[in-house]
């Protein structure tokens, strides 16, 4: 299985930790090749941000497609661009935020998410809405790190796990999504920490997520439906040139 991760930004400053992450969700038969986008943002942390992504990112969705992959994901919890790549390909694609989502829903009734900044709260608003899952996701708090700081590892997981904890005291959280997919490698050590606090919960790794949702489609022998994810209309479309 070939699977092709897309990082919706320009910077690379994830890409080796990100491939060493993917080594853990592999088999041996499966591939993972991580490609950056050649013109947009450096990260994502606003609408603005999420729209100078997609059209490199379909770009890349629709060669990966060409290339043979068998499915794509797209490494971003806001999920940029997933439904238009659906619309455009006929091989599985997922984003961050809906695997992870529906993986917490089925270990906890109560979800809580923490993310970067305040600038995504109302992004990840809209997505749960449109997912219809308002009354299970009870909290978002934001570790005020921007994306490109999450590197500082021992800054992030005491961040995380202030922020779980609070979630849990005081929002009545179950459950703990982790709100970007930068924070791979902390779900973890913060479960860890959590239960030593007294708090036996789970923490959802979006990455990780949609890694093993793409795979088990693929395995399925499942695609997007057409009567969801239409083909677009055949038309022309211009670009503006520099």
């Amino acid at each position: 299985m070939k699977i092709k991760v897309i990082m919706p930004i320009t910077s690379d400053v994830f890409n080796e930790e990100i491939r060493e992450e993917f080594k853990h969700y592999v088999g041996p038969h499966d591939s993972f090749d991580v490609e950056n986008l050649d013109y947009g943002p450096a990260s994502i942390e606003s609408e603005f941000d999420e729209a100078m992504a997609i059209p490199d990112i379909l770009n890349k969705v629709k060669k990966a497609q060409e290339d043979g992959f068998d499915g794509v994901i797209i490494d971003c919890f806001g999920d940029p661009g997933v439904n238009a790549a659906r619309e455009l390909v006929d091989i599985p694609v997922c984003g961050g935020f809906e695997p992870a989502m529906q993986i917490a829903l089925g270990l906890g009734k109560n979800i809580g998410i923490v993310t970067v900044l305040p600038n995504v709260v109302s992004m990840l608003q809209d997505l749960i809405a449109k997912m219809g899952i308002e009354k299970r996701v009870k909290s978002i708090r934001y570790v005020n790190i921007p994306v490109l700081d999450l590197g500082d590892k021992k800054k992030l997981e005491d961040a995380l796990f202030n922020q779980s904890l609070e979630a849990i005291k005081n929002d009545h959280v179950q459950v703990v999504v982790l709100g970007c997919t930068g924070m791979m490698g902390m779900a973890h050590n913060l479960m860890k920490r959590l239960k030593e606090a007294g708090y036996d919960v789970p923490v959802v790794d979006p990455a990780f997520s949609a890694a093993m949702m793409v795979k088990n489609y693929v395995y399925m022998g499942l695609k997007h439906s057409r009567l969801t994810y239409m083909t677009p209309p055949v038309k022309p479309y211009k670009w503006w040139e520099k």
